[in-house]
């Protein structure tokens, strides 16, 4: 009997304890949050890095399909001078003022050398030559079985003097209509270290990439390279394309973030959010535990909670609202002729960030685009699906991507079968000089055109949601626009409304903005505070753009 009393006592004695140390939400709070913090941390940054290598995948592939687009020319020029050479019967006057442009430095030569060989007496040298004596000369052992494998082929047959003082990439064509004797080959210089500054004008400043001869690249194989050392180090992505009898081989790494800081330096803004309001919160649950403790009056207590409670509430808000701003622009670019305005105005419940967006990108000095979105849902994965597709647009736009070009891009980067989310975008370019206005819509509500008392929808083709097929294709349409025209798009928030047909807020919104009208900026304060007075609890984005003349 003693000793099973002496068991009882022991939970009782722990039980008494933890009544004399109330501190255990606090630290449960701390646990708690941290875990938390931590969670949308890594959640955020595993987003960085798959969206950091989807974009590295795409910029690669860009730059295969610049290269896929530049190597015909070398063909086609090695084609038309096999068939010039067999058609003069391998005249060597007419041959060397044939390639004389191909080879001239003034003129932007393709070539260091080109010469024209008989295909049945290799061993005999070249007929001619144009430009610096070729390296296959150097190699004549070669030579029988290249112009073999040249004269049975279709296609350009690459030959590579990469080790070499200084390095050349030789191409030998033979044309394969005909039986003629004769074979074109020309050789192109490479820098002797094989390294190549980007321009900074090109468009793929912002990557180090390596050029190979074949698919299994190695330091024997570099062509070109705009990076200090090879191989390339850290993340990267490879595309191989087809060039002759061979292939070519790029790989790319990233010299900063593709997709902007603000993405990269998220995780960091969580983790310090989330450990702040962490300590905030345990040290909120400290102070209620030690007011409970010396309250004589519960009524009081409970005020007293409810309005420290309401703070929380606004300081979260403000801080959901702040980071919400941060991710849209700060000011918006002037183009001679046009004024341009916009607002955002965020749900009036909860304080989650939202998916809408407005931007304008100056093209240049005559054209401007603007681009309005709604990433669907809300939260930290809205806004960073928002940031991301934002900042592509930017991207895209700078690479002289039309508004078809740059949706279709876009379907590539937010799937709803893995995210779960779609977006609708709306991207205007816009003409100043010429008032005219090429509207390019994936599912988005239409923008309207205001002018002299009248106004009216603009109709356009549109595509698909973005996220809702990776193969989805735009298309464009484009009008005039009368002289004075307001342009206003704008986000579902502004016009839709529960148990209301979208119809009835697209009317009001229209017969609102066209009996309103003033300054650019006046006539957006009204229509938002306007059509927003009834407390919808969606975000909404409105932006404008008036024509001065």
């Amino acid at each position: 009997m003693t000793s099973g009393a002496a068991v009882q006592d022991v939970p009782e004695a722990v039980q008494a304890d933890n009544r004399r140390w109330p501190y255990w939400s606090v630290v449960t709070v701390l646990v708690v949050g941290l875990l938390v913090t931590g969670g949308l941390v890594a959640t955020s940054a595993v987003l960085y890095r798959h969206n950091e290598n989807r974009l590295l995948k795409l910029r690669t592939r860009d730059i295969g399909s610049v290269l896929t687009a530049a190597l015909p020319t070398i063909q086609s020029s090695m084609a038309s001078t096999a068939a010039f050479a067999d058609a003069t019967g391998g005249n060597v006057k007419k041959f060397d003022r044939f390639v004389a442009p191909l080879v001239a430095r003034a003129a932007g030569g393709q070539f260091a050398s080109v010469s024209l060989w008989r295909v049945d007496h290799p061993e005999r040298g070249p007929i001619t030559v144009v430009g610096a004596p070729p390296m296959l000369t150097t190699a004549m052992a070669k030579t029988p079985a290249f112009f073999a494998r040249t004269k049975a082929s279709k296609k350009l047959t690459v030959l590579s003097f990469l080790n070499e003082r200084a390095p050349r990439l030789g191409y030998g064509f033979a044309e394969p209509a005909t039986a003629g004797p004769y074979a074109v080959y020309a050789e192109s210089a490479l820098p002797a270290n094989r390294y190549s500054a980007a321009q900074s004008n090109s468009s793929f400043t912002d990557l180090n990439y390596a050029l190979y001869l074949g698919t299994n690249p190695s330091n024997d194989t570099l062509l070109i390279t705009s990076a200090k050392s090879v191989p390339l180090s850290g993340r990267r992505a490879a595309v191989t394309i087809p060039f002759g009898n061979t292939a070519l081989t790029v790989r790319a790494t990233a010299r900063g973030p593709l997709a902007g800081s603000l993405p990269q330096k998220l995780p960091w803004v969580i983790g310090i959010a989330g450990v702040l309001l962490t300590l905030g919160a345990a040290a909120l649950t400290l102070r209620l535990i030690d007011r409970r403790a010396q309250a004589e009056d519960l009524a009081v207590q409970l005020e007293q909670v409810a309005e420290e409670n309401r703070r929380l509430y606004a300081e979260q808000h403000g801080i959901a609202q702040t980071l919400q701003h941060a991710l849209l622009p700060e000011a918006l670019p002037q183009v001679p002729g046009l004024q341009t305005s916009a607002r955002y105005e965020a749900g009036v419940e909860g304080i989650e960030i939202g998916g809408d967006w407005y931007d304008v990108i100056a093209i240049d000095d005559k054209h401007l685009m603007l681009v309005v979105g709604d990433v669907s849902g809300r939260g930290l994965r809205a806004a960073t699906t928002m940031a991301a597709l934002r900042y592509a647009i930017h991207a895209y736009a700078a690479q002289g991507d039309p508004p078809e070009t740059i949706l279709t891009k876009l379907s590539t980067l937010v799937s709803v079968k893995s995210t779960g989310q779609i977006a609708t975008v709306l991207c205007a370019l816009i003409d100043a000089d010429g008032r005219t206005l090429t509207i390019t819509s994936a599912g988005h509500l239409p923008p309207l055109l205001i002018s002299n008392g009248h106004s009216e929808f603009v109709d356009s083709n549109v595509g698909l949601p973005i996220g809702v097929d990776r193969h989805a294709a735009y298309s464009s349409a484009t009008i005039e626009v009368p002289p004075g025209a307001t342009l206003l798009a704008f986000t579902d928030g502004l016009v839709e409304r529960r148990g209301e047909s979208i119809d009835a807020g697209l009317g009001r919104l229209q017969q609102y903005a066209t009996s309103n009208n003033g300054t650019l900026d006046d006539l957006l304060t009204r229509v938002v505070s306007s059509l927003r007075h009834d407390g919808s609890d969606d975000d909404t984005a409105i932006a404008g753009i008036r024509w001065l003349k």
